[in-house]
């Protein structure tokens, strides 16, 4: 089964070697047929402490590296 592969934004770099990521997300409201914005935080490792606050990064599935985190930055 392949890795899932989601883009987001990062709203918090304070933590040593994690990011957090903002995934966003629009689905069809199934009663009013309008499209609404899901969102979720998703703390991603990021080993060299490279990405700031604003970037958009995509972020892979990986084995649990913590008790939060699943999820590696690609790029």
């Amino acid at each position: 089964m392949p890795k899932r592969i989601l883009t987001g934004k990062v709203v918090s770099n304070k933590a040593e070697k994690t990011i957090t990521v903002l995934i966003e997300r629009k689905i069809m409201h199934p009663i009013y047929k309008k499209f609404v914005t899901k969102s979720k935080k998703i703390s991603a490792h990021d080993s060299q402490n490279k990405f700031n606050i604003g970037d958009v990064v995509s972020i892979q599935e990986c084995t649990p590296i913590s008790k939060n985190k699943r999820f590696e930055v690609l790029y």
